[in-house]
């Protein structure tokens, strides 16, 4: 004869994992997605954007290369190549009707506005930086434009940010 005790725990088991699977499936179909877009501004002017429909709970991460050439030196060459790289993950943390909150992490390599140069007046190629920022809450009003300054001057570096439910696309 079977013990009920080992009948009852596989049933428990099943029984839980059934209902697991099926909470997860309905989080899943219940997550909002959020059509979001980013303007890079540097020193007020559009240089790159950003844009993507993202649910809420996940993260999109995308990479854009900027190679600038750089003339230096005395004979005023190009050369002096650099990767002006910007990462930025941007991931809805709510959704609703009066509001959306973004957490946004950035990593940004910006070149100086000023140049430098030798003594004999040769030019030597600018130092590239590397900005690090995070916002882990920006609240926005659906549809309208919010600014969030990253870096003040040389240059100054400004994300304009907008978001809206979607409820039409599916998230990517």
């Amino acid at each position: 004869m079977l013990n009920p005790r080992a009948i009852r725990l596989p049933t428990l088991l099943l029984a839980g994992a059934s209902l697991a699977l099926t909470l997860a499936a309905h989080a899943q179909s219940t997550s909002q997605p959020v059509a979001w877009e980013l303007q890079v501004l540097s020193d007020g002017q559009q240089i790159d954007s950003f844009s993507a429909t993202t649910n809420v709970g996940q993260a999109r991460t995308d990479t854009h290369h900027n190679v600038v050439k750089n003339n230096v030196g005395c004979a005023d060459k190009p050369a002096g190549d650099i990767d002006l790289q910007r990462t930025l993950t941007v991931s809805p943390t709510h959704a609703g009707p009066d509001d959306i909150t973004l957490s946004i992490e950035a990593q940004e390599t910006l070149q100086d506005d000023a140049s430098r140069a030798t003594v004999q007046g040769c030019k030597l190629p600018p130092q590239p930086r590397v900005v690090n920022a995070s916002h882990p809450g920006l609240v926005l009003k659906p549809g309208e434009w919010s600014n969030w300054q990253i870096v003040e001057k040389n240059p100054s570096l400004a994300y304009r940010v907008r978001a809206s439910l979607n409820t039409t696309a599916a998230a990517q």
